[in-house]
């Protein structure tokens, strides 16, 4: 992907969610991540990446910004979904965390298969998995500590609406994600690599 269309995007949209977000404190939460994963174009010249993993962390940080400007639990095409089927709650937040899965997946395999970490598909494929976990668990117990830190005001970055297996359940659909990414992009991925490094 052209790196000045991809920081175009993230551009705009970042942009777009800092326009009246639900909450200003919410907001900062859920897209530091994206602005985190935004250094990631400072390695454009020095290690670059494959056009995959571009485009997955250009998304990943797009549902990130979204998510930071209505508050995953109030994203209005998933409250529309949650009307229609008649769900208990809006389900955005495990879009978020299949994304939390799915692209560290593929982030994940590129820095270990390039930096040659790991021999054979079946020590690759639990590292990515493990790391993946590892990552999500991570990030409920930094949702933990803001929670505590900030008191009341946490409910909007939780985003629990009330589901007491939402860590848990968040966990299991990022790994879901990973399992997916490794699947279904493996291949894909396997193919963008080897003309990277030829």
């Amino acid at each position: 992907m052209n790196k000045y269309l991809w920081a175009f995007i993230y551009l705009a949209t970042l942009l777009w969610s800092a326009i009246a977000p639900k909450d200003y404190l919410t907001w900062f939460l859920e897209v530091l991540p994206a602005v985190i994963g935004a250094v990631i174009l400072f390695t454009y010249y020095s290690f670059r990446l494959t056009p995959l993993l571009y485009v997955l962390i250009l998304l990943h940080c797009v549902i990130l910004m979204i998510g930071g400007h209505y508050t995953y639990a109030e994203v209005p095409l998933f409250d529309t979904i949650k009307d229609i089927f008649n769900l208990d709650r809006n389900n955005y937040d495990k879009v978020g965390h299949f994304a939390q899965g799915f692209v560290p997946a593929i982030l994940a395999r590129e820095i270990l298969i390039r930096k040659q970490v790991v021999n054979g598909k079946t020590w690759l494929n639990t590292f990515i998995i493990s790391i993946c976990l590892a990552f999500s668990a991570f990030y409920e117990l930094i949702e933990w500590w803001v929670a505590i830190l900030s008191g009341e005001n946490a409910e909007a970055f939780l985003g629990t609406q009330g589901y007491i297996w939402d860590t848990q359940s968040d966990m299991a659909i990022a790994l879901v994600g990973a399992i997916c990414a490794i699947v279904f992009l493996a291949k894909y991925h396997d193919k963008q690599l080897n003309s990277a490094i030829s």
